[in-house]
């Protein structure tokens, strides 16, 4: 589930991809059921279509309102339904040819009509009722999808039984849309790796300028969203992931704190840091979404502690006034002045904060940011092998590969086909690491908690009696490149995901076009205090816009003033 590709470093200077993976983590409607890969990569100059006004039916449609023209009858779960799965023929796999959906569900059209009956004839189940959702291919559903990481080497492979998040969406009365392309195996494969790219799936595009980057690794969730190819999607986090993708399509995401979500039956990287969450195009669907999500399951120790921490309804919290009082540091020493434009767009969202209310405490910068890089990687080294290896052991005797070991065994194998752009030396150095008693990992372990968060995080917010950090979630999207892989200038996404604290990225403004996102970095289990704000930041500033899918950048659209 990692991040920016592959991880996002706290460091805000330009780095090298390998310094900074080594220093951080380094047709018809039923005819859309098969997986269609996208091409490798996208021309510059190819001519496509500017869609973001095309009269699409449910263009920037909130949940509230799909309810509502349900409750109406103006749409049914049913219409809703196919209106997506058509908008996915038609920006997808035609027409910009995003390249987000890595297959649809072929049962998604019978669940529609299953809760229309049901809702005729009972009434609602709650707010996801009859709602579209995209999930990430590296969340587990008990059906004719395929549960891959984008990977070919496991293509075929279904899982037994549903994510325990996919059960609680089912509950909820949600219809499973989809799955989404993704960066390969979350780019925990490579520290040359192009986020968005995946043997499966090709390459996803962002839909602001196709010839840019998605981030990653919810790459998909992150760009379909954006180009309302559904209602709203979960992605997953190791560092970065949510945030990134979220910021680059000009989306809410929402990185919950560990154990607020489960994680069993998602393809892990990192028992410390994983976690699924909310990829939206507004704080409100965000907000239903994630109520739908937590629940503490059996099968994953860390939500344990959320039982007496988690809540079902995050719509008490969407707040016009919830940033009145409230106390919010910026921390500038290592995340911002890697690129002025960003900054600029960041300045102004601050300022803003501060006419609605809000006690900035500026500077305010975090002790030991950039300080427990390396043994952040030596963790995620250590857990994914781990991890991964006790994830395919329950796919049973029938899954394509059954270890790590066998992963890399077939990717050398099926290099033409799956490392025709970069390689595989994170997953061989994953390899090589021992089990998870072996002093090196602890010790890394250890030192992450304390700086990440007794020393770091939980240090500042008492010193300045803070409610968040706020942060620029990182830069404009760069040009995709697979030659040379991703260009990262900096990100704020580590503290968070390290200390395994809640973070939220929302739409602060435009570069050039391309979309900068606002990070908000709470105490643990404040995922109410953190939608409160941002709810108060969006409705003031109404940021979000849809995207146009334009070939490249539109040089005339300018920077911020």
């Amino acid at each position: 589930m990692t991040a920016l590709p592959i991880a996002e470093s706290a460091v805000g200077n330009p780095l090298s991809r390998r310094t900074f993976v080594r220093a951080a983590i380094g047709v018809s409607i039923t005819s859309l059921a098969n997986s269609v890969p996208a091409p490798l990569h996208a021309s510059p100059q190819e001519d496509r279509p500017r869609l973001s006004h095309d009269g699409f039916e449910l263009e920037e449609v909130s949940v509230k309102q799909l309810q509502e023209g349900m409750e109406s009858g103006k749409w049914t779960a049913r219409s809703i339904t196919e209106a997506y799965l058509g908008r996915i023929e038609a920006v997808d796999r035609k027409g910009p040819n995003l390249g987000s959906i890595m297959e649809t569900n072929k049962e998604a059209l019978e669940i529609a009509d299953a809760l229309d009956r049901e809702r005729k004839a009972r009434g609602p189940r709650g707010p996801m009722h009859g709602i579209p959702v995209l999930l990430k291919d590296n969340i587990d559903t008990g059906d004719s999808q395929q549960t891959t990481a984008g990977s070919l080497a496991l293509e075929g492979s279904h899982a037994p039984k549903d994510a325990f998040l996919v059960e609680r969406l089912r509950a909820a009365g949600a219809v499973i849309l989809g799955k989404t392309n993704m960066s390969e195996w979350a780019n925990f494969r490579s520290n040359h790796s192009t986020s968005g790219w995946s043997s499966r799936g090709g390459q996803c595009r962002n839909p602001y300028v196709l010839d840019r980057n998605p981030c990653g690794s919810s790459s998909g969730s992150g760009a379909a969203i954006s180009g309302n190819l559904g209602a709203v999607a979960v992605g997953t986090e190791t560092d970065g992931s949510i945030v990134c993708p979220a910021s680059a399509n000009g989306l809410v995401g929402i990185k919950p704190t560990v154990g607020l979500v489960s994680r069993s039956g998602i393809i892990p990287i990192s028992a410390s840091q994983d976690t699924a969450g909310p990829l939206a195009r507004l704080v409100s669907d965000a907000a239903v979404l994630l109520g739908a999500l937590t629940g503490v399951d059996p099968g994953d120790a860390a939500t344990g502690a959320s039982s007496s921490q988690a809540g079902t309804d995050y719509t008490q919290f969407l707040k016009p006034d919830g940033l009145k009082g409230r106390r919010i540091g910026v921390p500038r020493k290592l995340f911002f002045g890697y690129h002025v434009a960003t900054d600029a767009v960041i300045e102004e969202a601050i300022r803003e904060m501060a006419r609605q209310g809000a006690t900035i405490v500026d500077p305010c910068d975090l002790p030991h940011a950039g300080e427990y890089d390396a043994a952040e990687f030596e963790v995620l080294l250590y857990e994914f092998k781990a991890g991964l290896n006790a994830y395919l052991a329950r796919l049973g005797p029938a899954a394509p590969v059954h270890t790590l070991a066998e992963v890399i065994a077939y990717n050398d194998k099926e290099k033409a086909r799956v490392l025709p752009f970069f390689g595989q030396e994170t997953m061989i150095q994953a390899e090589a690491k021992g089990p998870l008693t072996e002093k090196a990992y602890k010790d890394a372990l250890a030192k992450c908690r304390k700086l990440s968060r007794n020393s770091g995080l939980d240090a500042i917010f008492a010193k300045h009696s803070l409610d968040a950090l706020a942060a620029p979630t990182g830069h404009p999207a760069w040009p995709t490149d697979l030659v040379n892989g991703d260009h990262f200038l900096g990100a704020s996404s580590t503290p968070a995901a390290v200390s395994g604290y809640p973070s939220i990225s929302l739409p602060a403004g435009y570069v050039f076009g391309l979309p900068v996102g606002l990070s908000l970095i709470g105490k643990p289990w404040q995922e109410g205090t953190l939608i409160k704000m941002a709810y108060a930041y969006e409705q003031a500033t109404k940021q979000r816009r849809a995207p146009a899918f334009l070939p490249s950048v539109d040089m005339s659209a300018g920077v911020p003033g």
